[in-house]
């Protein structure tokens, strides 16, 4: 499975049946991937930036399905980046829960509502194609 392609989706992959989990590079990157699917979020993208910029190793990105649920997502892999041992995460967006960014260092989170992700769409930066996009547009 291509490292960067959508892992989860509430309504399921195109092709019917559900894809497995990446694997993470190292037990960070696990950790937040196995966490963000049994939290149900959404057209989780992986991103390998080793080589490809200095701010990080890998970048994560997911939808929730509401504000509610983009906040739940970011609270709970607080919880696991503390379990992990980093103790303090800086966060951004939590107040409006439309845009949260969890950096952990080497592996950045962003967590997005879907229509505020349609509308930035990070994921074009890195060229990277993402299932969302194509549902955005339909």
């Amino acid at each position: 499975m291509d490292p960067i392609a959508p892992i989860h989706s509430e309504d399921g992959p195109p092709s019917g049946h559900e894809g497995p989990l990446p694997v993470g590079a190292n037990a960070l990157e696990q950790a937040v991937l196995t966490r963000l699917d049994e939290d149900k979020a959404q057209d989780i993208v992986l991103i390998d930036l080793k080589g490809k910029s200095p701010m990080a190793d890998t970048m994560i990105i997911a939808s929730g399905r509401s504000h509610r649920h983009v906040g739940a997502l970011a609270d709970h892999l607080q919880r696991t980046l503390k379990e992990q041992g980093l103790g303090k995460v800086k966060v951004s967006g939590l107040p409006h829960c439309d845009w949260v960014l969890l950096d952990a260092g080497d592996v950045i989170v962003h967590l997005f509502r879907p229509e505020v992700r349609a509308f930035y769409n990070i994921e074009k930066i890195w060229s990277v194609d993402s299932g969302h996009r194509v549902d955005a547009r339909a």
